[in-house]
């Protein structure tokens, strides 16, 4: 599924390579927006920041996430079932190289936890 792309509300993602238990995207995310609080059951993510600012937040336990600022050249590791969520904190857009690794690395191994655009499950 190389170059699949992805629209969302926050701006979009981009299929790089896919291949068996392992997955990289580019995700470009607009700024003032920010992806939905999730975590993932059978995967586990790492962020490089290639353009823009970014406010991440990170943790295993929902009462205890940390926030975590990242500019151009700084990275990020997301454990298997770590919350997490990044905002884009900046004027221009945010982009993000990620790599997941995992099991699993659809799309559909998504908890989401708190979202700004109504796709939580009740």
């Amino acid at each position: 599924m190389k170059n699949e792309r992805g629209d969302r509300p926050w701006g979009y993602y981009l299929v790089l390579i896919e291949e068996n238990n392992y997955k990289v995207k580019q995700f470009v995310v607009r700024p003032g927006k920010r992806l939905s609080l999730q975590k993932h059951l059978k995967r586990s993510e790492h962020w490089q920041v290639v353009r823009g600012e970014a406010l991440v937040t990170v943790g295993s336990d929902l009462d205890k996430l940390t926030s975590v600022s990242l500019a151009m050249g700084e990275h990020i590791h997301i454990p298997l079932e770590a919350y997490h969520r990044v905002e884009n904190t900046g004027a221009e857009d945010l982009i993000i190289i990620e790599v997941q690794m995992g099991e699993y690395v659809g799309e559909d191994d998504i908890i989401r936890i708190k979202d700004d655009y109504g796709r939580t499950k009740a």
